[in-house]
């Protein structure tokens, strides 16, 4: 079952409230393998999408079956190499929270946000 917005919401400020009030603890949580695990596969997927590049070009000479292999192991690892690259940026983006977030406790964070809640209608 996916999470509504607002849980969504309420769950990132719980992450971020423990990140600012004991980062030691959400760094082991978060786990900084997550990060190398989906750059090695990116990695590991663009050195496939030249696999499948030099497939192509070498099918054109000799079997057009080779061609299509060559294709089809091109567009599943540039597919692989996106969507893991996209998980590297959001895992970083996540990771690092803005420094004035940081130096502010949870509650003060929820009365700046029910200010602006009312200052917006």
């Amino acid at each position: 079952m996916a999470l509504s917005d607002e849980e969504q919401r309420l769950l990132e400020q719980m992450e971020q409230a423990l990140a600012a009030d004991d980062p030691k603890l959400a760094h082991a949580l978060r786990g900084t393998g997550v990060i190398k695990i989906h750059r090695r596969r990116a990695l590991l997927a663009a050195l496939g999408f030249v696999v499948g590049l030099a497939a192509l070009v070498a099918g054109m000479e000799t079997s057009p079956i080779v061609s299509i292999l060559g294709f089809l192991v091109m567009l599943a690892t540039a597919i692989l190499a996106i969507t893991s690259w996209q998980r590297v940026e959001a895992d970083d983006a996540h990771s690092a929270p803005s420094r004035v977030t940081s130096e502010m406790g949870f509650m003060d964070r929820l009365e700046e946000r029910w200010r602006h809640r009312d200052d917006g209608n």
